[in-house]
């Protein structure tokens, strides 16, 4: 139990301090950006206490949005998505999900994309409807969300692959 409570505390800080540090300098064409600290959010236990992981989420959200001066943004769409996270889980894993019996190295990698995906997409799509605050502007808000989204699942599968453990 400790050795998962110091993992998702190392995972927290790293994930916070490479999207505050580096990722945040990242303006690809001037509006796509990876938000890798989702990955705190998607890999975190299933089994788990889930007020502590909505705060523990917001409290994720809070901190980049002080480091990116963005006024809560990422903390709503942070706590959003840590919110439908089990829908998503039921949805892209079904009745393993229901049994409690998903280990996210052990899933198919299809099950994970589609996992990844939903949560990702909700987290863009708030993003920046927060953001830029006026649906006169929803093509830029649907363009912001889908480049930025496919940026950031690219890495966060990237990310997993270099970093997830093998199961054996």
């Amino acid at each position: 139990m400790n050795s998962i409570i110091a993992l998702n505390t190392i995972r927290f800080i790293i994930l916070l301090l490479v999207q505050v540090l580096v990722l945040n300098h990242i303006n690809f064409l001037g509006y796509i950006n990876p938000y890798v600290y989702l990955l705190f959010i998607l890999l975190f236990p299933i089994i788990n206490n889930r007020m502590l992981f909505l705060f523990l989420s917001f409290l994720l959200g809070f901190f980049v949005d002080i480091f990116s001066d963005t006024g809560g943004i990422h903390a709503a769409a942070s706590v959003t998505i840590a919110f439908l996270r089990p829908a998503a889980l039921k949805f892209s894993f079904g009745a393993a999900y229901e049994h409690q019996s998903v280990k996210f190295n052990a899933i198919d990698a299809g099950q994970r994309l589609t996992y990844m995906t939903i949560l990702i997409t909700i987290h863009h799509l708030i993003l920046f409807l927060l953001e830029i605050f006026n649906l006169s502007k929803v093509i830029l808000i649907l363009k912001n969300t889908l480049f930025s989204c496919i940026f950031t699942l690219l890495l966060c599968v990237l990310v997993t692959i270099l970093f997830g453990r093998t199961s054996k």
